[in-house]
């Protein structure tokens, strides 16, 4: 499989590919949604794609979609809606500002899992955020996510032990080149 970067305008033409392995992925444990998710999934995907420094990389084999990444810059006035809210709730505003507005976000980071265990998911993280600014990207994943949360510390990721109120057990995560990596793991 080769990864490459996909513009958005492009993603309609793996729509079937990202929608199934979106399926795949997230219909298992720990995540459990209805494998009708990657249908809307795909839906969503259309207007992340216009985001601000949106950018999409999918793992190919041929016609064969093995995975794909998805990233865009977190707004510099941060959302409320979605998980943003309990995030910055638990951050609070300062470091919100520092450490996550204006970062690379990875929204989606799914491998099928006939491809796991080769790299493709590092190369995939890889790929969209090779470019974050000043190396501050960053992601959520869930305190559930068991392999995510021996995974993303093995791609030099670091967790900010800070809880994240809420049902979802969110986990913040960031790159490692982020500025405040070292000092985000020590609070």
């Amino acid at each position: 499989m080769r990864v490459q970067l996909v513009e958005g305008v492009h993603l309609s033409a793996y729509a079937d590919g990202i929608r199934r392995v979106y399926a795949d992925v997230f219909s298992a444990p720990p995540w459990n949604e209805d494998p009708s998710a990657g249908a809307r999934y795909t839906e969503r995907l259309a207007d992340d794609a216009g985001r601000p420094g949106f950018t999409a990389a999918l793992a190919l084999d041929g016609d064969s979609l093995g995975g794909f990444a998805t990233a865009w810059t977190t707004p510099g006035a941060f959302p409320a809606d979605r998980s943003y809210g309990p995030v910055a709730e638990a951050l609070g505003p300062d470091r919100v500002v520092a450490w996550l507005c204006g970062a690379r976000e990875v929204d989606e980071l799914a491998v099928s899992p006939d491809a796991r265990g080769t790299g493709l998911g590092a190369e995939l993280l890889t790929a969209v955020t090779r470019t974050a600014p000043g190396g501050r990207c960053r992601l959520l994943t869930s305190v559930r996510a068991g392999a995510a949360l021996r995974f993303y510390p093995r791609a030099g990721w670091h967790q900010v032990p800070v809880p994240v109120p809420g049902r979802a057990g969110l986990v913040v995560l960031l790159g490692p080149d982020h500025p405040a990596a070292t000092s985000a793991a020590h609070l």
